[in-house]
């Protein structure tokens, strides 16, 4: 496993199977990363903090009101290096308090100042495990975008057989190495566009489109997660801007127009997931229109295409960025991406058929297909997240064709 040049922070809750977090510890370690713990004060009865000390090689966070440990704001520093924020183990008090925001010790506390992904191993007994009240609280941390690994299944320390063991420490860290995942953006620009654009008619109303911006916001996370400085150009939608992303809000197709083309002669990748209107009306008013008898017509005209600009822009200039563009299809969809493609001077495009069965606007899972000049289209679906992986996995190695480092 590779944890090189990353730091994972791990929260000791007091639970039996805490002895095996000393072992969690040792693999980031012993895989190149840096290892920084805090522990409540139950855990710290069933390991010392000096244990956690010799493998980690730093200063155990134990006591929110020690004046050593808290010189510097520990808590607060914890959740500035971290990469990754592991919850090992995960009693059922510590799960409650972390579902409830509380603050009162250094793992809660360091919890709540966390902007990193966090991943949860839950270890109990098999009865608490059952309880309605526990999996409330875990469903409440998944729904939070909170990762959960284990418990796995077996005899327990009191005897007990079933659900509620630690999950083995080289399971916790393969999800951690996964959530991790690489860092090939490092020292990469990429701008993403996500979500609509609305084209006023009226003060009241606009032509729209059901995109939420999930596709894109996850292609940003993704990107910032792989290193990448990332500018994240965004419709209206109601979704949390990423952490570390730099969001630039816009309405109408022309305002998301200006705002990528200032961004992309200084980006080394361009996604474009935004479902840009392709018409706006001519002439919308600037009073709320009225009902009247009759037919009402609206002439509309064609907005600015911003992703044609910054094709033609770069037409034949060495070191130009990598474009992806998206395709919402009702027929023909490899044609009409590959049409997409050659007349934007793209580099690929991310093709999907619109009402297809789990995919497209709305909901959390995609189904698409890359497409380029040459070669067979690459099917791929799962959650936006997964998706999003696969489209930039492609487009690195698109970047070290087009753009080679040094």
């Amino acid at each position: 496993m590779s944890f090189r040049d990353r730091t994972v922070v791990l929260g000791v809750g007091g639970g039996i199977a805490a002895y095996k977090a000393c072992e969690l510890a040792r693999l980031v370690v012993k895989g190149g990363g840096r290892v920084r713990v805090a522990m409540t004060p139950a855990a710290t009865r069933f390991v010392g903090p000096l244990t956690f000390q010799a493998i980690s090689g730093a200063t155990v966070a134990t006591d929110l009101l020690d004046p050593e440990q808290e010189r510097s704001y520990g808590h607060l520093a914890l959740a500035r290096q971290a990469d990754l924020f592991v919850v090992a183990p995960a009693t059922a008090d510590l799960i409650a308090r972390l579902r409830a925001g509380m603050g009162d010790d250094a793992v809660t506390t360091s919890a709540l100042a966390m902007t990193c992904p966090v991943l949860v191993a839950p270890a109990m007994n098999t009865r608490m495990w059952g309880n309605a009240a526990v999996q409330e609280n875990l469903a409440a941390l998944r729904a939070r975008g909170w990762h959960v690994v284990g418990p796995g299944a077996g005899e327990l320390a009191d005897g007990d057989v079933g659900e509620g063991r630690l999950a083995e420490p080289a399971e916790i860290a393969a999800a951690a190495e996964r959530l991790l995942g690489r860092r090939d953006l490092e020292g990469r620009r990429v701008v993403v566009t996500a979500g609509p654009t609305r084209e006023p008619i009226d003060p009241v109303r606009f032509v729209s489109n059901p995109s939420t911006g999930k596709m894109g916001y996850a292609i940003a996370r993704a990107a910032r997660r792989r290193g990448a400085e990332v500018v994240l150009v965004s419709g209206p939608v109601s979704l949390e801007p990423p952490p570390g992303v730099k969001v630039v809000r816009v309405g109408a197709a022309e305002e998301l127009a200006r705002a990528l083309l200032a961004e992309v002669d200084a980006a080394d990748l361009v996604v474009a997931a935004a479902a840009v209107s392709d018409y706006r009306p001519k002439r919308p008013s600037d009073r709320k229109l009225k009902k009247s008898d009759g037919e009402e017509s609206i002439v509309f005209t064609r907005t600015p295409d911003a992703l044609l600009a910054a094709g033609e822009r770069f037409a034949g200039r060495a070191g130009a960025p990598v474009l992806v563009g998206f395709a919402a299809e009702t027929e023909d969809l490899v044609e009409n991406a590959r049409g997409k493609l050659a007349r934007k001077r793209l580099d690929l495009v991310v093709a999907n058929q619109v009402g297809a069965p789990g995919a497209g606007f709305g909901g959390d899972r995609n189904a698409v297909l890359l497409v380029e000049a040459a070669g067979t289209p690459r099917e791929v679906a799962g959650t936006k997240d997964e998706v999003a992986e696969a489209i930039l996995d492609r487009a690195v190695e698109l970047l070290g064709a087009k753009r080679p480092r040094g």
